[in-house]
C-alpha cells in the first residue's frame, strides 16, 4: 500500500510540476509581450475583439489557477 501512495504522490508531483512549468512559459511570453511597443487603435470593433479575447484568456486562466490550488489541497490532505 504504501508503494501504491508513494507512486500516486509521485504522479501527483509530476503534473504539479508540469503545471507550473507552463504557467512559468505564459509568464515569459506574457513579460515579452509587455515590452513590445502597443499598437494603437481606434477602431471599436477591433476593440470589443480584444475585450472578449482578454475576458476569454482571463476566465481559462482563473479555471487552470483553480485546478491547481484543487490539485495542491488534495496532494496536501
Amino acid at each position: 500500500m504504501a508503494t501504491a501512495r508513494a507512486m500516486r504522490l509521485l504522479m501527483g508531483d509530476t503534473r504539479a510540476l508540469d503545471a507550473i512549468a507552463r504557467i512559468e512559459r505564459a509568464l515569459a511570453r506574457i513579460e515579452a509581450a509587455s515590452r513590445r511597443p502597443a499598437a494603437s487603435s481606434s477602431d471599436p470593433a477591433e476593440l470589443s475583439t480584444l475585450r472578449d479575447a482578454h475576458q476569454a484568456l482571463r476566465a481559462r486562466v482563473e479555471g487552470a489557477i483553480g485546478q491547481i490550488d484543487h490539485l495542491l489541497e488534495n496532494e496536501g490532505g
